[in-house]
C-alpha cells in the first residue's frame, strides 16, 4: 500500500506506484457558463441551504479545469449535467455532447427528464456513443417511478447504460429523495445499471443492500468518506468490512470542480478504506480508481500491468454493462 496522496501534484505519485496509468472518474461536472455560474451562486449560499459554507475549490474557467483534471492523472471523465425543470434536458444533453467531442479525455454523457420526448432525446445520445446518464432526482424535484420515465429506463436497460442517479436524502431531503424509490425503479428493470451516487448518502447501509440484490447496481465514493461529509453523514463503523462483498462495484467519483476541499482528499478517502481491512488493499484502489469505472463506462485501453495481489472480486473482463 502507498502512502496515501498528501495533496493534488501527489496524486500522480500514489496512482504509479498502485501501478495503474491514471485515474477513471465517473462524477465530473461540467456545464454551459451560464448555468455553472447559478450553481455556484446556489453554492455561495451553502449556509442558508445545508446550514454551513461550502467554498468551490476549483473555481477556474472551463479550459482550466480541464487541465486540472489532466494535471491529477484523470485520464478518462464522465461530464454529468442535469436540468431542473422540463425542456432543459435536451439541449443539456446536446451541449455535453458536443464538449465530449472537443475534450479527448471526457466521455459523451445525457441526462433525461420526465417528460413526453424523453425517449426520443436519450435514445440518440445513447445511438450518438453516451456511456452514461446523469439523473439528478433531488434537483429535478421529480419522482423516478413517473409513467414518463418507463421507456426510458427500459432503454438504458437494454443499452446497459449506466445511470448515474442522486437519489439519496443528502445533503438535504427532496420531494423524492430516498433509497426505498429508485429501489421500485429497480424491481420494474432489474437489469437497469444504476450508480448510487454519493453511495446513496446518507443511507449507506441501505445503499449497500441494494449493490447486493442488483447485479448492476454501483455505488460512487462521491464526496463519501471525506472529512467534510464526515460531519454530517458519518460512514458505518463496519464500511470497510461490508465492502469487500461489493468491492468489485465501487467508483471513483469525486463531483469536481464543485468540492469544498482539494480533489486529493477523496483519493485519500478511499486509501483509508482500503487500509482498514486486509481484504481490500492495493487491489480494492486498482479497482475503485481505474479498472471498475474503466469497465462501467467502455474505456481504458492504457496498459495495467497484473497485480501480484488480486482478489477474486478484483475482476478484469468486461462487467454487465454495454461495451
Amino acid at each position: 500500500m502507498p502512502e496515501p496522496p498528501r495533496s493534488d501534484a501527489d496524486v500522480p505519485r500514489f496512482t504509479a506506484e498502485l501501478g495503474l496509468p491514471g485515474l477513471v472518474d465517473v462524477h465530473v461536472h461540467f456545464l454551459p457558463e451560464r448555468m455553472l455560474r447559478k450553481v455556484w451562486a446556489y453554492f455561495d449560499q451553502a449556509e442558508t441551504h445545508y446550514g454551513r459554507p461550502w467554498p468551490i475549490q476549483y473555481r477556474t474557467p472551463e479550459p482550466e479545469r480541464v487541465a486540472t483534471l489532466e494535471e491529477l492523472g484523470v485520464l478518462h471523465y464522465a461530464p454529468l449535467v442535469y436540468p431542473h425543470k422540463p425542456g432543459m434536458a435536451r439541449w443539456l444533453t446536446e451541449w455535453v455532447g458536443e464538449f465530449a467531442k472537443a475534450t479527448p479525455a471526457a466521455v459523451r454523457t445525457a441526462t433525461l427528464f420526465p417528460e413526453p420526448d424523453v425517449a426520443d432525446y436519450l435514445g440518440a445520445a445513447v445511438e450518438a456513443g453516451a456511456r452514461a446518464v446523469k439523473v439528478h432526482v433531488q434537483v429535478g424535484s421529480f419522482d423516478p417511478r413517473d409513467d414518463l420515465l418507463r421507456p426510458a429506463w427500459g432503454l438504458l436497460a437494454e443499452a446497459g447504460v449506466p445511470a448515474i442517479v442522486h437519489c439519496g436524502h443528502g445533503p438535504i431531503r427532496g420531494k423524492h429523495t430516498g433509497l426505498d424509490i429508485i429501489a421500485e425503479v429497480l424491481k420494474e428493470h432489474p437489469q437497469l445499471p444504476i450508480v448510487l451516487a454519493h453511495a446513496g448518502m446518507p443511507d449507506f447501509a441501505e445503499a449497500l443492500d441494494l449493490v447486493q440484490s442488483f447485479e448492476n447496481v454501483h455505488l460512487d465514493t462521491t464526496m463519501v468518506g471525506t472529512d467534510f461529509s464526515l460531519e454530517i453523514a458519518p460512514l458505518p463503523p463496519d464500511w470497510p468490512e461490508r465492502l469487500v462483498d461489493v468491492a468489485d462495484r465501487v467508483v471513483l467519483g469525486t463531483d469536481f470542480p464543485n468540492i469544498p476541499y482539494p480533489y486529493h482528499e477523496q483519493i485519500a478517502a478511499v486509501a483509508g478504506w482500503a487500509a482498514a481491512d486486509d481484504r481490500l488493499g492495493a487491489g480494492f484502489l486498482r479497482s475503485v480508481l481505474y479498472e471498475a469505472p474503466a469497465r462501467l463506462l467502455g474505456v481504458g485501453d492504457e496498459r495495467v500491468p497484473p497485480a501480484d495481489d488480486t482478489h477474486a472480486w478484483n475482476r478484469n473482463e468486461p462487467g454487465p454493462c454495454r461495451r
